[in-house]
């Protein structure tokens, strides 16, 4: 069986030694596949099992699990490596349209720059051949910027300068978030991603933190928050809550009134008090940004496109002449033959982020209705009528944390049987041995 991330993270988090319940509270997961991947994580890494005399099963792992993984499995090794390998490959990929829209530049500047001068020259020539060396001297309207620090924005680090300090003079802060240029090129063209991309997750860890904040009892109402499978037609009979009773082995119970508790047996086992954790009211999406570059290189780099644009008509009108072309060849004739591709990356630079702010204005306004949806389906606790009233009552008689003590082991995978045996039967022996002495007093 494919081991769970999810399982060895929350694994590690609560301590090594867990219930399926736990885990499934702290992960998300379905109980069926906690308890699968447990029992997988448990053989591959030398596990041990724990029988608690009530029968529940505590799963206690080494420390140490990753790396016995990873000197097991070269598939694991292999997948850390790629990781690694496609961080290096997707930063290349990041900063590439930014070295493109900077070599774009500067080919067709020096394109532009070679077809004036030669055009001067040639009237030059045509008007006054012997003021033909000293018809240009130079300068004049042309400039060429100083790329000597050029080199430095294609460090993954650069928005700290090489100096180590900010232009305030002060030393920057080494956990900053701010991008590189190239990368804010990248951010400004296709954005950074879907910020709801792990929705899913955080979606069953919020219900699970509600049921064992409750002690692994519930109603419908306080999980309807967090859920997105509700309509008109299942809110009054609540079969929108069967995914999570699925998920969690959860099981609904009859009021004498009629209504509807759920409990969840699983997730009232612990080995450690669980406290309060807070927990937001329900489950908001995050709004999609249209890039994570400062305002400054946005603008920056909406200058630059305009630049670059306004450059590829300007070397297209020039291009469009085919004299132009015969009479220069070499250079020229290699920028004419990529000529194209030059104006339709002008043209994408700027329409595929023009065209990227409306979607983005679309997929906001359907979140921030879902979000409306769910935070409005607080209300009905935060407003508590009568008949929710009688709900929460009612699901509180079920309300239960059961916390199993290393006192409550009776078997354990860590010891020979018959070492426990003798263990637990010594263990009987006092039991008598103190109700004797408490008769005998």
């Amino acid at each position: 069986m494919t081991l769970q991330p999810e399982i060895m993270k929350s694994v590690e988090q609560l301590g090594y030694r867990v219930t399926v319940g736990d885990v499934a509270a702290k992960s998300g997961l379905n109980i069926n596949l906690a308890q699968q991947g447990l029992l997988a994580l448990a053989s591959d890494v030398s596990g041990h099992l724990q029988v608690a005399e009530s029968g529940d099963i505590i799963y206690l792992f080494p420390e140490n699990f990753r790396t016995i993984l990873r000197n097991k499995y070269w598939k694991l090794q292999l997948k850390e490596t790629w990781e690694k390998i496609w961080k290096v490959l997707f930063y290349i990929i990041r900063i590439s349209f930014g070295i493109v829209l900077i070599a774009s530049i500067i080919l067709m500047i020096i394109a532009i720059t070679v077809i004036v001068i030669g055009i001067n020259s040639s009237r030059d020539s045509d008007n006054n051949s012997s003021s033909r060396g000293g018809s240009y001297r130079g300068g004049g309207f042309f400039f060429f910027p100083n790329f000597g620090d050029l080199f430095w924005i294609f460090y993954p680090d650069y928005r700290y300068n090489r100096y180590g300090y900010s232009s305030s003079g002060k030393p920057r802060n080494n956990n900053s978030s701010e991008m590189n240029f190239l990368e804010a090129i990248f951010s400004f063209l296709f954005g950074d991603g879907n910020p709801n991309y792990n929705l899913e997750e955080r979606r069953w860890k919020a219900i699970g933190t509600v049921i064992t904040n409750n002690k692994g009892s519930i109603i419908a109402e306080q999980v309807a928050p967090y859920l997105d499978n509700i309509d008109r037609y299942n809110q009054e009979n609540e079969d929108y809550i069967l995914p999570v009773l699925t998920r969690f082995n959860g099981t609904p119970e009859v009021s004498p009134k009629g209504e509807l508790i759920y409990y969840f047996p699983e997730l009232q086992v612990t080995v450690q008090e669980s406290s309060q954790k807070s927990i937001s009211t329900y489950l908001r999406e995050r709004l999609y940004k249209f890039s994570e570059a400062s305002s400054s290189q946005i603008m920056l780099s909406i200058g630059l496109g305009a630049f670059n644009f306004i450059l590829a008509l300007v070397l297209g009108s020039f291009l469009k002449d085919p004299s132009i072309v015969a009479q220069f060849g070499g250079f020229i004739a290699f920028i004419n033959s990529i000529y194209w591709l030059l104006l339709g990356y002008a043209i994408a630079f700027l329409g595929v982020p023009a065209v990227r702010y409306f979607v983005v204005q679309a997929r906001n306004s359907k979140i921030e209705t879902r979000n409306s949806k769910r935070k409005e389906r607080t209300k009905v606790l935060e407003d508590k009528d009568a008949m929710t009233q009688h709900k929460l009552e009612y699901a509180s008689q079920f309300a239960n944390q059961a916390i199993l003590q290393q006192s409550d082991i009776a078997y354990t995978t860590e010891k020979d049987l018959l070492e426990q045996e003798i263990e637990q039967s010594d263990k009987i022996d006092q039991e008598w041995q103190k109700r004797l002495d408490a008769l005998d007093n």
